[in-house]
């Protein structure tokens, strides 16, 4: 079993930040703002959205916003544009990114839940510590799959300082966030991206000699196929059309075969086996990296996954492994993270 070396051990004691929460524990509960209490402590999305500061931000999102049948403001989830409108104008309120956009059918990434992985990731990087504050640039995050929308990265180096490489096979994907983090230029020196050349690789051809991340992180495609991709976009508009933003009467739009309010493409929703497989194939590469890096993760979508993530991962002799749960309203996930370095 390997020790952390002692040139990145000294990483994980400026980890976390100057509150002391507990690790991986899910956020205590309270009665306000219904849905969104489920969030990391510290995730900045737990109270309702302000729209009057959301538009003050970034007027475009006026257009979407309506008052729903509680006579709150709101917008139509259903309505791809207004998403992405919703998105531009909280990473602008929230996060100082200006330029945010993404290519037509390309991944939307819900910020709340996406904002809540970087910040339990924060929690998992300060075990054993408490109360201590980040150093920036201190921590190196590789982004499996950063995609056209680059969320992860635009959310951990604003947080926390964090450095990143993010990777993808899509290279439409990555020059378009190349063009996001040219619009907000100090993130040039904390966001880097690389194009993965093999549909089979992950972290080969990416890490380089010598290189050492702190962390790496996934949002793997979790359908097997796009007629499965498919259903779960039909549901998602079923629910959708439950949704209180719904004005009384009035029916939930129909979606046609391939819409999806959320976005997505193929290699960014689906894959052959969906996120068991990739998560397996995942694990097992991680075996060959297993000191250049100290903790790996991913997000699990379906808890009917974990089975056979914990088969690979007693299968790679993984030394420790944590499953943290995370929620997002009805939404349930949770990350899976493994290192081989002895603690």
């Amino acid at each position: 079993m390997a020790r952390i070396p002692r040139n990145i051990r000294k990483t994980q004691t400026k980890a976390h930040v100057s509150q002391g929460v507990g690790l991986i524990a899910p956020a205590r509960r309270q009665h306000s703002t219904a849905g969104k209490t489920a969030l990391h402590p510290r995730n900045k999305h737990r109270g309702r959205y302000d729209f009057d500061q959301l538009i003050a931000v970034s007027p475009a999102l006026e257009t979407f916003v309506r008052l729903n049948a509680y006579h709150d403001a709101s917008i139509d989830f259903a309505n791809p544009q207004a998403v992405k409108a919703l998105n531009q104008a909280l990473l602008k309120h929230f996060y100082g990114i200006s330029g945010w956009d993404i290519p037509a059918q390309y991944l939307c990434p819900p910020i709340p839940g996406r904002a809540d992985y970087i910040h339990y990731l924060a929690d998992l990087l300060a075990s054993g510590n408490t109360a201590v504050t980040v150093q920036p640039g201190t921590v190196r995050v590789l982004d499996i799959g950063v995609g056209a929308n680059a969320i992860y990265p635009l959310i951990g180096s604003r947080e926390y300082g964090w450095q990143f490489v993010g990777a993808d096979i899509d290279a439409e994907a990555l020059a378009n966030a190349q063009q996001i983090v040219d619009c907000n230029s100090d993130l040039s020196s904390s966001i880097e991206l690389r194009l993965q050349t093999s549909a089979l690789a992950i972290f080969k051809g990416i890490v380089q000699e010598n290189e050492i991340f702190d962390l790496t992180m996934c949002n793997p495609p979790f359908h097997k196929s796009l007629v499965e991709a498919q259903t779960g976009t039909q549901r998602k508009w079923k629910n959708l059309g439950r949704n209180a933003s719904q004005a009384p009467g009035k029916s939930p739009p129909k979606a046609g075969p391939a819409t999806l309010n959320f976005g997505g493409q193929a290699d960014e929703l689906y894959c052959e086996g969906g996120e068991v497989a990739f998560i397996e194939r995942m694990i097992n590469e991680s075996q060959q990296f297993a000191t250049r890096c100290i903790w790996f993760s991913t997000l699990v979508s379906k808890a009917t996954s974990l089975p056979s993530v914990y088969r690979a991962l007693k299968k790679s002799n993984a030394v420790q492994i944590k499953t943290i749960p995370m929620a997002q309203g009805q939404k349930k996930s949770r990350i899976v993270a493994w290192t081989f370095f002895q603690r």
